[in-house]
């Protein structure tokens, strides 16, 4: 079958949903060896991917996923297609964070760090919150302290079967695109951030066929995969079915502009500094804006708030009034209240 569907590809037909689940679907039970999948990732690079080949790929995932067992709902995750070398501290994380502190129930999927300075499960080590280790306990989490981590290698096991491939060939490949469309807990809002805005429109369309309700996929002119603060962002955004493009400044909502500078890192320790620096109220302006432009828009994607600007406000006044400090101590004493229960 994968040889019929790479020769199908190689003469510039593409494939249709069925056809793409079912290659996923080799992939994922290991039948496909490491040279198939290396063919059939070069040629998804060169000449890009098509709706029902993203949906086709993304659905098999998902079914060769371990889910979360949980019932909450509005469940939202921040994530990325990571790959923006910006060396950036994790905004995303911290913006979990924050979003977790105002009621809203977080579902973070991330990883280890491939290629930044600082993965999600490497900072959250550093701050002391505690990785669940099984599906089990981040239903626990996600119940009571509005916030699970979800790594990424526990839930997408069968991802072992493309590790090195992807390894070998040292491009970004559709597997960017596609692991943050795969959340495990189902979320049904999603603060993506892609590392080139050519990307947005077809993630969002592969989003509304997976069943996510709102979504917000971002860049930053500068090429990041958060929303800015230094410069312009471009922004493909889900709502009641509909997608819309827009181009969204800091002005927009009423927050200055900072450099970049302000915001890289070199390590785990560094990001967490500064993550704690907001947290705590610091001086580091840019981070805290940066940290309220992206919580302020998670805020507007769950419905929380009616604009990003009103959103941006009512996380700097979390921030100022350390609502979000004292949800980041709850956090790190989760893992002993679990043990104790």
């Amino acid at each position: 079958m994968f040889k019929e569907i790479l020769q199908k590809c190689i003469q510039g037909e593409q494939l249709t949903e069925k056809e793409a689940t079912s290659a996923m679907d080799e992939i994922m039970s290991g039948a496909a060896t490491h040279s198939q999948i290396a063919s059939l990732l070069t040629v998804l690079r060169f000449r890009g991917e098509t709706l029902d080949e993203m949906v086709g790929f993304a659905k098999s995932m998902k079914q060769h996923s371990i889910s979360i067992p949980h019932n909450e709902k509005g469940v939202i995750d921040t994530c990325g297609t990571g790959g923006d070398h910006a060396k950036t501290f994790n905004i995303s994380t911290a913006t979990a964070i924050v979003l977790s502190s105002l009621g809203v129930t977080v579902a973070k999927h991330g990883n280890r760090s491939v290629s930044s300075k600082s993965g999600s499960a490497d900072v959250l080590e550093q701050l002391n919150i505690q990785i669940q280790t099984s599906p089990e306990e981040a239903a626990v989490v996600l119940k009571e302290k509005k916030m699970s981590f979800l790594f990424a290698p526990l839930y997408h096991v069968a991802m072992k079967n493309v590790a090195i491939p992807r390894k070998e060939l040292g491009f970004r490949s559709i597997f960017n695109l596609l692991g943050p469309l795969t959340n495990p807990a189902n979320a049904e809002a999603q603060l993506i951030g892609v590392f080139d805005e050519k990307h947005g429109a077809i993630m969002a369309k592969t989003l509304r066929e997976l069943g996510v309700k709102r979504a917000m996929l971002v860049t930053g002119a500068e090429g990041l995969d958060e929303i800015s603060i230094s410069t312009n962002t471009f922004v493909t955004e889900l709502k009641e079915g509909e997608i819309s493009q827009y181009v969204l400044t800091p002005e927009d909502v009423s927050l200055p502009r900072g450099p970049l500078t302000d915001i890289q890192v070199n390590s785990p320790k560094e990001s967490a500094e500064i993550i704690l620096n907001v947290f705590q109220g610091g001086n580091n302006e840019t981070a805290r804006n940066i940290v309220a432009f992206n919580a302020g828009a998670a805020l507007y994607i769950a419905n929380k708030v009616s604009s990003i600007e009103e959103g941006v406000k009512e996380v700097t006044k979390a921030i100022a009034n350390k609502t979000v400090y004292e949800q980041f101590i709850n956090l790190q004493e989760e893992r002993l209240e679990i043990i104790d229960a």
